[in-house]
């Protein structure tokens, strides 16, 4: 993967976890030591020719990598402008993009000697990411999961526990994402010695964000290579959703450096802008701290943390990756949002015009792919990262549509 193999192309974070005023850690003394200790095997690991080369050979031969850059044909000839191609990571085995992270955060779980994983999960794919790869390399797995997500996500919930994960369910607060990173981030207060917590998206303290980025930045790197010898040359606009955000993350950052290429991340805008109808972190929030590091994040008044809400159960957080904060304010990336209507609207339309099931996260993503490429000539690219496939969102897209 070239992301572990060549210089940053930016020059953030720091060496404290900074991305200009953003990221850093906001934990207590006890996690220290194990972000310390992640922080130097990760730094190690990136060294390691023979670590390097079992990522490669891992996602190679167990994920199908690199995955397709594929011309959507007819959602091009329905927008009327420009060429669109999609990054089809949905076909990646497990059907997201996740996998890449959480093989590369099990590889340096072994590496550290610690014999356990957990993880939390939201839409269900990094949980089933993470149930993958314990099963992979043989160690016991928890995930955390809010129980409004695991009535959203049945499929996935049965999935991880066919592979030998316990799925804990989280009764607090809204029960989605957010209060599922908030009590596996309790357990691993508790159980650092012999337990690595593998963080699913580009969010939390140092070193998650940079890790997570870059070992999903594989997703940008192939699209770079593909479309230089498919299309002759870099595309146009590259877009993707944006929840936490690693997918984004890993399709933007390789591109950080070419600004040539206009970058657009696509936020839930669930059902308008009052605030706790959505989860447009960077539309609608304020710099604050979640999670363990400070970024953007959806907040009240008394700076108490936002409800938030979307029909894309990936999306449905409150905070944001401090590397997006980060080009949010430098204005390298436009952030904008997206409704559940018009996202369940483009589920139907990708499914129909292209035979291919978008994630409900994915299919906002589309959306914005669609206005973007009908305002351009037929002469630009753009390139949606195809983040994953919607099988898992099948049931709970026709529960919603029922009740229309």
């Amino acid at each position: 993967m070239q992301a572990l193999l060549e210089p940053a192309v930016t020059t953030v974070p720091d060496a404290r976890g900074r991305f200009g005023p953003f990221g850093g850690r906001y934990v207590p003394e006890t996690l220290i030591f194990a972000l310390d200790q992640l922080d130097s095997a990760y730094r190690d690991a990136k060294l390691d020719p023979e670590f390097r080369d079992e990522f490669h050979r891992i996602l190679n031969d167990f994920v199908g990598r690199p995955s397709r850059l594929y011309f959507a044909e007819r959602l091009t000839k329905e927008a009327g402008g420009a060429r669109i191609y999609l990054k089809r990571e949905d076909l990646n085995h497990t059907g997201a993009h996740k996998i890449n992270n959480a093989i590369g955060q099990a590889m340096l779980c072994k590496r550290m000697g610690k014999t356990k994983l957990i993880a939390e999960t939201g839409a269900g794919m990094h949980g089933v990411a993470t149930a993958t790869a314990a099963a992979l390399f043989g160690l016991p797995c928890r995930v955390y999961m809010g129980t409004e997500d695991i009535r959203r996500q049945e499929l996935n919930v049965f999935r991880m526990k066919a592979m030998g994960t316990e799925v804990y369910p989280v009764t607090s607060g809204s029960c989605t994402l957010r209060d599922a990173v908030n009590e596996a981030m309790r357990a691993w207060m508790s159980s650092v010695e012999d337990t690595h917590y593998i963080i699913g998206s580009v969010i939390g303290p140092h070193p998650f964000p940079m890790m997570v980025r870059d070992f999903q930045s594989v997703i940008g790197e192939e699209t770079k290579i593909q479309s230089r010898a498919q299309l002759g040359r870099l595309p146009d606009v590259v877009i993707a959703c944006v929840g936490g955000g690693s997918n984004a993350a890993g399709m933007f950052y390789p591109f950080v450096g070419h600004p040539e290429v206009e970058l657009v991340g696509v936020e839930a805008g669930g059902h308008g802008p009052k605030l706790g109808n959505h989860a447009a972190t960077l539309n609608w929030g304020q710099p604050g701290v979640l999670h363990g590091t400070f970024t953007y994040v959806l907040q009240d008044d008394d700076g108490q943390t936002a409800d938030v809400h979307s029909v894309s159960a990936g999306l449905d957080y409150p905070g944001v990756g401090p590397e997006h904060s980060y080009w949010h304010e430098s204005q390298r990336v436009r952030y904008c949002s997206v409704t559940d209507d018009e996202a369940l609207d483009a589920f139907h339309q990708c499914s129909q015009l292209e035979g291919i099931l978008p994630a409900l996260e994915t299919a906002h993503a589309v959306v914005e792919t669609m206005r973007i490429a009908a305002s351009r000539s037929p002469d630009d690219i753009v390139v949606l990262c195809f983040s994953g496939r919607g099988d898992k969102d099948c049931a709970e897209v026709a529960r919603v549509m029922a009740g229309k």
